[in-house]
């Protein structure tokens, strides 16, 4: 059985940084696409960031040049380093792994991120 286990979540001030990590088991995932989402109270799910197996990466418009998604295959665990954070990244941010699409993934339960002004 598939389970994806996020980390690094909390409270930051804006301008801050913070370091999510999902830690996936039950299989290899070395040719599964990874990646993250987020969902803020009210708001729709939203994708924030992706990477494929050939380690192409992809990015949500609001995070572009402040976040970076990368892969670990050994252990496999995706990273999500966020920058300059601002009150608008405030949400519970979700890991998915894939070998299709993001709906069609496996998800983790979620790490709340907040962002104080």
């Amino acid at each position: 059985q598939v389970q994806l286990v996020e980390s690094g979540g909390g409270l930051v001030q804006a301008g801050g940084s913070l370091r999510l990590s999902c830690a996936a088991s039950g299989r290899s995932f070395i040719s599964h696409a990874m990646g993250w989402f987020r969902q803020a109270p009210g708001k729709e799910r939203e994708f924030v960031a992706g990477i494929a197996s050939s380690m192409k990466t992809a990015y949500g418009d609001s995070v572009k040049g402040r976040f970076t998604i990368s892969r670990d295959n050994a252990n496999n665990t995706v990273h999500l380093q966020m920058n300059r954070l601002k009150p608008d990244d405030t949400a519970v941010y979700y890991c998915v792994v894939t070998s299709g699409g993001w709906e069609s993934g496996s998800w983790g339960q979620g790490t709340q991120v907040t962002v104080s002004s």
